[in-house]
C-alpha cells in the first residue's frame, strides 16, 4: 500500500460539509469506492461492497430542498440498498426525516414478481458531525422495528444507523489506535482529519487503516481551485442553513403568537358567556321570586311574611 499522510501544513478539505464528502466518498475511482466500502463496513458492522451509485434526486434549489436528500445513494452486493448522509448541524426534526427516508428507500425496490421474503435490507445511515442523539458513550446506534413494551425486535430489514462524531473525542484521547474498531478509527478520522493538532494521530490512522487512508488520498489530491470551491460551498451551504433556521424560528413565533392570541380570545369569549349565563339565571330568579310573591300576596300573607319567604324588600313587594 502506498503510504498516504498528511503534511503539518496541509489543508485538507473539511469532509463534514457536503460537498467534500461526495467529492471524496461518491467519485468513480478505484481510491473512493475503497473509501467509501469502508466507511459501510464499519457503520453497518460486517464487510459489504458497493456495487454501483444510484441517481439520487435532482439538485436542491433551496436548504428546504436540501433537507429531503441525502448525500449518498448506493446499490450494495445482494442487492441492499444504503442512503448515507454527513450532517454537519443536525435539528431537532432529524429522526423524523430519517425514520421517512428509511422507509421511501425500503419501499423503492421493485416488488413485481416478487414475494415479500425477497425484499432487501435497506441501510440508512447519518453521520452527525455535531451534537449528541443518544445520551449514552456508544458512538454506534442501529435502530430497527422493536416493541418497546415487551422488549422484543421484529427483525426486519430497515436500518436506521446514527454515528455521532462528538462522542470520538474520548477515543482519540484515550484509545491507541491498534485498539480502536473499524466505526471508531473512522469516527475519529472524520471529526479530526482537518485538526493540526492532532495530525500525528491522523497519520497513524492512514498508515494503518487501507480504507480511511484512500479517503485521505482523494482529499488531499484536491486542487487549489477545487479546495476554494468546497469552502465557498460550506460557506453557502452554512448561510443557507442559517437562512433556514432563522426562518423556521421565525414562523414557529408566529405560530406561537397566534396560538396565545387565539387562546386569549377563547378564554375572553367563555367569560363573557359566563357572565350572559350568570346574568340570565340572577334575572330568571328574580322573576321567580316576584312571581311567588305576587300569589302569597293574593293568598293574604303580609309584607313581613312574604319577605321571610322570597328575600324580597317590603317597598318591591308594595308594588306588586
Amino acid at each position: 500500500m502506498q503510504t498516504v499522510f498528511f503534511a503539518p501544513e496541509a489543508d485538507i478539505p473539511d469532509l463534514r460539509y457536503d460537498a467534500a464528502f461526495k467529492a471524496v466518498f461518491a467519485s468513480e475511482t478505484p481510491q473512493s469506492r475503497k473509501a467509501l466500502n469502508g466507511l459501510l463496513s464499519a457503520c453497518i458492522g460486517r464487510s459489504v461492497s458497493v456495487i454501483s451509485l444510484n441517481a439520487n434526486e435532482p439538485a436542491p434549489t433551496s436548504a428546504w430542498d436540501k433537507q429531503i436528500r441525502y448525500d449518498i445513494a448506493c446499490r450494495l452486493e445482494f442487492g441492499e440498498l444504503a442512503d448515507v448522509e454527513m450532517t454537519l448541524h443536525p435539528t431537532p426534526n432529524e429522526p423524523f426525516r430519517e425514520e421517512y427516508f428509511a422507509a421511501k428507500l425500503f419501499v423503492s425496490q421493485d416488488i413485481h414478481g416478487m414475494e415479500y421474503r425477497e425484499l432487501r435490507n435497506i441501510y440508512q445511515i447519518n453521520i452527525l458531525a455535531n451534537g449528541v442523539r443518544c445520551k449514552d458513550e456508544e458512538l454506534v446506534h442501529c435502530f430497527r422495528f422493536h416493541d418497546a413494551l415487551h422488549d422484543l425486535s421484529f427483525n426486519g430489514q430497515m436500518h436506521i444507523i446514527t454515528v455521532e462524531l462528538s462522542k470520538a473525542e474520548n477515543l482519540a484521547r484515550e484509545k491507541p489506535v491498534h485498539e480502536m474498531s473499524a466505526a471508531e478509527t473512522w469516527a475519529v478520522f472524520l471529526r479530526y482529519h482537518r485538526d493540526k493538532e492532532k495530525r500525528s494521530l491522523i497519520n497513524e490512522i492512514l498508515g494503518k487503516k487501507e480504507d480511511i487512508a484512500m479517503a485521505g488520498e482523494t482529499a488531499q489530491a484536491f486542487s487549489k481551485e477545487e479546495l476554494k470551491y468546497f469552502h465557498e460551498m460550506s460557506k453557502l451551504k452554512y448561510e443557507l442553513d442559517m437562512q433556514d433556521r432563522i426562518a423556521r424560528m421565525k414562523r414557529e413565533a408566529r405560530e406561537a403568537r397566534e396560538e396565545a392570541l387565539e387562546e386569549a380570545r377563547k378564554e375572553v369569549r367563555e367569560e363573557v358567556r359566563e357572565e350572559v349565563h350568570q346574568e340570565g339565571r340572577e334575572e330568571g330568579s328574580a322573576q321567580a321570586k316576584r312571581e311567588t310573591a305576587q300569589k302569597l300576596k293574593t293568598m293574604g300573607l303580609s309584607a313581613a311574611q312574604i319577605t321571610e319567604a322570597t328575600g324580597l324588600a317590603p317597598e318591591e313587594i308594595e308594588k306588586l
